[in-house]
């Protein structure tokens, strides 16, 4: 692997901060690649493929992610600050959330307010016209085009593949397939906007003006420096994507990740390094919220893109003043209308949106609101036996990252004291574990409350609270009832993903007609969880909200409009005209 980390010091003013001595250069990296006639760089390599580490891998990255969480000396992640490696007087501990016997699967900065200000320093050096525009540093379009077609082919490798599915199992326990489908998504969003794409990002465009010689252009505009704070639960993917559209609009952005998993784009930042980009391009912050909160407020950060909980989102859109773009909380619902047909597939799907990913999407099935017409096809057994497949050897069930046990199952008790709910499944605590107490660990649950009674006021708040574990409601309706469905759905407060598993056009056209769910999937495939690279993924309904992965999002989401209007041509003869 690349060489260890020496730690020095040096200081600005009063601030003390560790840098890392061994890759200050931002060409760091260069010794570390296959370089023909590099006895060095050959000899590294073959160490580390002699050691089981593929050679795609072993030129850029710092980890093994099988050690992770079983050496008792856990791999220490770095801050990075205007082009340099960084780390904090004091560190954080990340346990090991498979198995609280075994030690810490690695540990990150614990960085204080008063280390933060290499961080003010670089993000004040950068202005509001950004590092690059379409009218400054032209360049930069091209080299991020060609940048991010490495990245995309290196992530398309088997080798790297698997390298970052791991490190992404290690730290947010997730089945190998979903897993590896993040990375997946990720490599096709990097392969879609190699080359020219990027430059077509801030494509233009004209007007003709009001007389000869007028014309006016509107261009997509960087905001600056900009924030990035990121959730646990897609370690790679949503990081990546909106980190990836923040540096092709001309942003400079610091990154803060969740603690859980830093480790993870620790990594990919050091494969973007390899692959051609400036080191100072972007700062990387391992901090808790209220010190990434200084960074936000106390530079001029001029645009805050938030991933996570809508408590967090809203205090921070109240500190931002509103310069924040959020894709928060997410109830998500799916509606199974009255036309019944392929019972065990819409079975399979329902317990994919539910409990794949251990129920940690922001779009995961949430409430499912049943047509009667399924009631007589077997659907909930079906579910209820689909969720009992799953088990913690394969990470098809597992650690609740944000929820503890007891919360999920307090969650549950409440919810069957309402009159007629029942438990369909679930409710339990995993057998045989030995998950750390500060995580979640139950089987996968559904709960079942009538429709009118979810209506009423004193249950519609406890139905529709997100849980983010494997949990959901179920409820039922009929074609007289199907108003009260539409009115559950106005009364939940957060609008991203929804299913209409119809092929019922005049259904289907009813409740679309009356949701605004940001990412709707409609037809007898429909499904709540879906952020593919080829389209929008966001909400709806809120003038905040931000969306991932396609042209339009970044577009939206990381450059703002500025129309400048060309007026040269005097006309010939002008005289002055009375004063108006």
């Amino acid at each position: 692997m690349p060489p260890n980390i020496k730690a020095g010091v040096s200081k600005t003013d009063d601030h003390q901060i560790m840098m890392v001595d061994d890759i200050d250069n931002p060409d760091w990296w260069k010794s570390k690649v296959h370089v023909p006639g590099s006895d060095s760089a050959n000899s590294r390599i073959e160490a580390a493929e002699q050691a089981g580490v593929p050679s795609a891998v072993a030129a850029w990255a710092t980890v093994d992610p099988s050690k992770l969480g079983e050496t008792e000396q856990p791999y220490a992640v770095s801050n990075i600050v205007n082009g340099h490696w960084a780390t904090a007087a004091s560190r954080m501990s990340i346990p090991n959330p498979m198995d609280k016997s075994k030690p810490d699967v690695f540990t990150i900065p614990d960085t204080h307010e008063n280390e933060l200000q290499p961080f003010y320093d670089s993000l004040r050096a950068v202005p509001k016209t950004g590092v690059h525009n379409p009218l400054k540093n032209n360049h930069r379009y091209v080299e991020y085009g060609e940048i991010t077609r490495k990245a995309g082919a290196a992530l398309s490798t088997p080798e790297v593949a698997e390298f970052f599915t791991q490190c992404i199992m290690k730290c947010v326990p997730k089945s190998h397939a979903q897993a590896m489908g993040e990375v997946k998504v990720t490599a096709a969003f990097l392969n879609n906007f190699g080359g020219d794409n990027v430059r077509r990002l801030a494509q233009s465009f004209g007007v003709p003006g009001d007389h000869y010689g007028q014309m006016s252009h509107g261009y997509r505009w960087p905001y600056g420096p900009v924030a990035i704070i990121c959730p646990f639960n897609f370690p790679l993917e949503i990081p990546v994507l909106q980190l990836m559209g923040s540096l092709f609009m001309g942003n400079k952005p610091v990154l803060k990740p969740a603690e859980l998993c830093a480790i993870v784009m620790e990594q990919y930042l050091r494969l973007l390094h390899h692959c051609g980009m400036d080191m100072k391009d972007v700062d990387f912050l391992c901090a808790r919220g209220p010190v990434a909160q200084h960074i936000i407020i106390d530079t001029p950060v001029r645009m805050t893109q938030f991933t996570g909980s809508s408590k967090v989102a809203e205090h921070l859109a109240r500190e931002t003043h509103g310069k924040i773009m959020l894709e928060d909380a997410g109830f998500d619902w799916k509606i199974l209308g009255p036309d019944v047909s392929d019972v065990d597939f819409v079975a399979y799907q329902c317990d994919q949106d539910a409990y794949a990913t251990i129920g940690q999407k922001c779009s995961a099935q949430s409430i499912m609101f049943m047509h009667e017409n399924w009631r007589s096809t077997g659907l909930l057994d079906k579910m209820k036996a689909n969720a009992a497949t799953r088990k913690l050897d394969d990470l098809t069930v597992g650690p609740v990252l944000t929820v503890t046990t007891q919360r999920i199952l307090d969650h549950t008790k409440r919810l069957l004291e309402i009159p007629g709910a029942k438990l369909l499944f679930g409710g339990k605590e995993l057998a045989n574990h030995n998950i750390p107490d500060r995580y979640g660990a139950v089987e996968p649950t559904a709960v079942f409350v009538p429709l009118a009674e979810m209506l009423k006021k004193e249950h519609f708040e406890h139905c529709t609270t997100e849980v983010f574990g494997p949990f959901q409601v179920v409820s039922e309706f009929n074609d007289d009832s199907l108003d009260g469905v539409l009115e559950a759905l106005e009364r939940i407060s957060h609008h991203l993903t929804a299913a209409v598993v119809s092929d019922d056009v005049k259904f289907q056209t009813k409740v679309l007609a009356h949701s605004v769910n940001g990412t709707t999937y409609c037809g007898r495939r429909a499904r709540t969880t879906g952020a593919p690279q080829n389209h929008w993924f966001g909400p709806s309904g809120d003038p905040r909200g931000c969306g991932i992965g396609t042209p339009e999002a970044i577009k939206l989401v990381w450059s703002c409009h500025r129309e400048i209007i060309m007026d040269s041509v005097l006309p010939d003869g002008w005289t002055q005209p009375k004063a108006t």
